[in-house]
């Protein structure tokens, strides 16, 4: 039996409610698609093996992204990375082509397969047309994969774009999150949305993390400390783990709510508070960044006009009162389902990262004041 999502196990998160499947595709429209490349054993073998490792990409819809742009934003909670895209993405507002996440020495490959996909799509980029933006967004997974290897190549990139869909999206040990780490158990991909009041115009906010981040002891759930309490086992050859409290996390927002570009950074901010409630810090050596889009409206390539009339939120004050304690439940629900559903993963050198003990770790949070009594399923 698959392990459970944190609500699942009847433990919700926050005041809002979920969409129908408690993940960044209920923003109508919206895509994932994960690649998954899990190849042998033993010793560490630089550029050969063991590969624990992926690709996730996010299509914010399922046409031509480079002719059909979304309102975009970026931010940056701590820099410590190497994310490709983003400047172009602050300065212009949009997003021109899916999302991808991958390990931090594969961002290369991974953008060049970005530019090859969206050429294949629309010929005249680079020819009749302007260049286009890729985004990738990474984390270190060095410590089970052979990272050198750089294992992710186009065709895979490509299966990943081709094989997205909307509905529920598989967690844990896939895709971009193969490899990675979350408070130094198995984490990975997470994922959770939440719906804004229908006076609040009912919109919905969606996030996906790739989590790799955070000291043992800081894990929190619903408010308990229960890091202090349970630690993972050490095992592997390799002599440390990364240093405590390292590593990175990524976080993609998805919003059907009309906002531009300035809106979408403010909901990017509050992605942070969402982080912060898990027990992250952000260390001087995490990459923390946050993407985010807008499905509600569609940037043509070459408009038709010299203006056009769109639709924004107008009342900042009614809308975002909502969106965002919406982006800070979905972001620390999603990080916690990473963690929940990912399973043990022994990687290169026997370098383990053990599955969080659920069982132990809800019960805390059921018995303890501060977790508020919760019990049962939402």
């Amino acid at each position: 039996m698959p392990r459970p999502r944190l609500r699942e196990a009847g433990i919700p998160i926050g005041e809002l409610p979920p969409g129908p499947h408690n993940a960044i595709t209920d923003v109508a429209g919206v895509r994932v698609g994960h690649a998954t490349l899990v190849t042998g054993g033993g010793p560490l073998r630089p550029g050969q093996g063991p590969v624990r490792t992926g690709v996730t990409v996010i299509l914010p819809h399922g046409g031509n992204l480079y002719r059909q742009k979304v309102r975009g934003a970026v931010h940056t909670i701590n820099g410590y990375g190497k994310a490709c895209g983003f400047e172009e993405v602050r300065e212009l507002g949009v997003i021109e082509a899916p999302i991808a996440l991958s390990n931090t020495l594969n961002v290369g490959l991974v953008a060049d397969a970005l530019v090859g996909y969206a050429v294949a799509q629309s010929p005249e980029i680079g020819v009749r047309s302007g260049t286009v933006n890729v985004v990738v967004g990474e984390c270190d997974d060095g410590y089970l994969n052979d990272i050198q290897g750089r294992h992710v190549r186009a065709e895979h990139v490509h299966r990943a774009i081709e094989t997205a869909v909307e509905g529920p999206v598989p967690e844990g040990a896939v895709g971009a999150g193969t490899g990675t780490a979350c408070f130094g158990w198995k984490g990975g991909i997470g994922t959770a949305s939440r719906v804004a009041p229908a006076a609040a115009g009912g919109y919905t906010v969606g996030a996906l993390v790739q989590s790799n981040f955070g000291r043992p002891q800081d894990l929190t759930i619903r408010g308990v400390p229960v890091g202090r309490r349970i630690r993972p086992p050490v095992t592997g050859s390799a002599p440390a783990a990364p240093e405590a409290g390292q590593g990175s996390i990524m976080i993609v927002l998805a919003t059907d709510a009309p906002l531009d570009a300035r809106q979408l950074r403010r909901l990017c901010a509050r992605a942070g508070v969402g982080l912060a409630r898990t027990g992250s810090h952000h260390a001087h050596g995490s990459g923390d960044f946050v993407i985010a889009f807008s499905t509600a409206q569609r940037v043509e390539h070459v408009p038709v006009a010299l203006t056009t009339t769109v639709t924004l939120l107008a009342d900042e004050r009614a809308g975002m009162s909502w969106l965002f304690p919406a982006v800070a439940e979905c972001v620390e629900e999603a990080i916690l389902n990473s963690l929940c559903r990912a399973e043990t993963v022994v990687g290169r050198d026997g370098n383990t990262r053990h599955a969080l003990p659920l069982d132990a770790a809800l019960a805390m949070v059921r018995e303890s004041p501060a977790g508020g009594g919760v019990g049962g399923t939402s």
